[in-house]
């Protein structure tokens, strides 16, 4: 007997006990935040767009950008350094094939290969190196750290056109940020015609790949350059195929100084470990100058049969249209470091570089190399700067102000600045995938897209003044801040030098987010 017997008027609520609880919500908070979750994972499923990240911008440069992944066996495979793995006892550094993805100026293009994904395929590759550096890798954990990737960031997309053919170097209409300087576009135009399109050779970070610096690269080529960010096989990367024609892939993930050993089996020096892998770097750099100057030179048909990555058809017609005499090397953190490193006893033949953009040179990636003969300019973000740190017995901030100086009084003229408000990956694609998740853990206090946009204006500025000598903007700035000045912070900055409203362009408001520490300008 049921305790309580059906009312006549209540026959209609038995039925509604037969729908399932989710067809008779409550509207509660709780059931608001499901729906909404649902609905959100529905629609990037619907759409291809990925969970929790904002997609790629678009470049905002004059030009369309292109992109090709280019990877070719070496000149002559061999081992950089003798050290190797305790447990199998292979070379840890051997050099095999170099990959490096080519951002350029693109023309027209009728039809254009699939975009490239942010994370390379395939992502259990990449995953399982987060793993590691996290020290917590195991067939567990690296399915979570997969199955994470591929929610937040697997779907996104590089907004450049793969194989699209090289841009012709014309007078294309003048962006609204150029409008002031009308007769330096028009110069850097010309130069192009004559010289070729001017070459960065940018070195990635640590934990870092070549797919983490894509829009900086974009950017910079959507404003006439072309840039060759390089994939390190040195343990930094968290992981990368190496694919040659022909043969099996082979992954290579990071390896920490613990898991290797010297040749005769003792442990190795940190300052051992840092040598080889930077040595490695200058060797993977040196083989990227020389596909450069290949495909400069009228081979691009036999880069693009050697290339494993099957792109790049089009390479033959690229004959004579970079300038492979005078490069630029450029690289961020551990980049930075190897960037520096290919300055020594340059230029030269294998190292044509006429100048160098350093992006927080690394505090424990190896001694900085002083033997600079070249224009250097080095940027830090605020949170390099503001942080001191002691490095090989100095601060790290004294060693680079050093550095800097003395490569100005050996008659090249060279920068140090900071960039205020940002952190260390400011100059990386992930503030703009996760905004809010990297100004939380980060401390970045300056907008993503503004921040950005900073480092590739200077930049840009000072592979100008490489060109043309001319010394605009920030890098006509006399040095006001000898020390980083946590007091002068982010967006306080002004000292009035010129008229701001006299500078032109749409970013005339650039002091607020500088300070200069060392400049080619006299004091």
């Amino acid at each position: 007997m049921r305790p309580f017997p059906e009312a006549p008027h209540a026959v209609g609520s038995s039925m509604r006990r037969r729908i399932p609880p989710v067809f008779r919500p409550r509207l509660t908070w709780r059931y608001a935040a499901c729906s909404f979750a649902t609905i959100y994972v529905l629609y990037c499923f619907v759409f291809s767009l990925p969970l929790f990240a904002n997609p790629l911008p678009k470049y905002s440069g004059t030009y369309a950008v292109g992109a090709i992944d280019i990877e070719t066996p070496v000149s002559s495979p061999r081992v950089v350094d003798t050290a190797r793995f305790k447990d199998t006892k292979e070379n840890a550094f051997e050099l095999q094939t170099v990959l490096f993805t080519l951002y350029y100026p693109a023309g027209k293009a009728v039809r254009h290969k699939p975009q490239h994904h942010w994370i390379p395929k395939p992502v259990s590759v990449t995953a399982e190196g987060y793993a590691k550096f996290a020290h917590i890798s195991n067939f567990v954990t690296n399915a979570i750290f997969s199955g994470a990737i591929r929610g937040l960031v697997g779907g996104i997309r590089i907004p450049a056109k793969v194989d699209a053919p090289l841009a012709e170097p014309a007078h294309p209409v003048v962006p609204v940020s150029e409008m002031s300087h009308p007769k330096q576009h028009t110069e850097k135009v010309m130069a192009a015609e004559k010289h070729g399109y001017p070459v960065v050779v940018f070195s990635h970070g640590m934990a870092s790949s070549r797919t983490d610096y894509t829009h900086y690269a974009g950017e910079l080529a959507s404003r006439g350059y072309v840039v060759a960010l390089l994939e390190h096989r040195d343990g930094s990367c968290p992981g990368s195929v190496i694919q040659r024609v022909g043969e099996l892939d082979q992954t290579k993930l990071t390896f920490r100084m613990s898991e290797v050993e010297s040749a005769n089996g003792k442990e190795l020096e940190v300052d051992d470990f840092k040598k080889a892998q930077l040595d490695f770097r200058e060797a993977e750099i040196e083989e990227t100058v020389r596909v450069l100057k290949l495909i400069n030179s009228g081979k691009g048909d036999d880069v693009f049969e050697q290339n494993s990555r099957n792109e790049g058809a089009e390479l033959a017609a690229w004959a004579g249209r970079f300038n492979t005499d005078e490069m630029i090397v450029a690289g961020h953190s551990y980049g930075a470091t190897g960037a520096l490193q290919a300055l020594k006893g340059g230029p030269n033949e294998e190292r044509p570089f006429r100048g160098a953009i350093i992006l927080d040179p690394g505090k424990q990636s190896g001694r900085l190399n002083e033997d600079v003969n070249v224009p250097v300019l080095v940027v830090h973000s605020n949170s390099w700067s503001s942080k001191r740190s002691i490095f090989y017995g100095r601060a790290h901030f004294d060693v680079v102000r050093g550095l800097v100086e003395d490569n100005n009084e050996r008659g090249n003229p060279s920068w140090f600045i900071t960039s205020l408000g940002t952190s260390h990956p400011s100059v990386t694609d992930a503030p703009l995938l996760e905004p809010l998740l990297l100004s939380w853990t980060t401390g970045a206090k300056i907008d993503v897209y503004e921040g950005l946009r900073q480092y590739v204006h200077v930049s840009e500025d000072f592979l100008r003044f490489l060109e043309g000598g001319e010394k605009r903007n920030l890098l006509a700035e006399k040095a006001e801040f000898l020390e980083y000045d946590q007091g002068k912070g982010f967006g306080m900055w002004n000292p009035g030098q010129d008229d701001n409203e006299k500078q032109g362009g749409l970013w005339w408001d650039w002091r607020k987010y500088w300070q200069v520490h060392v400049s080619a300008n006299h004091t």
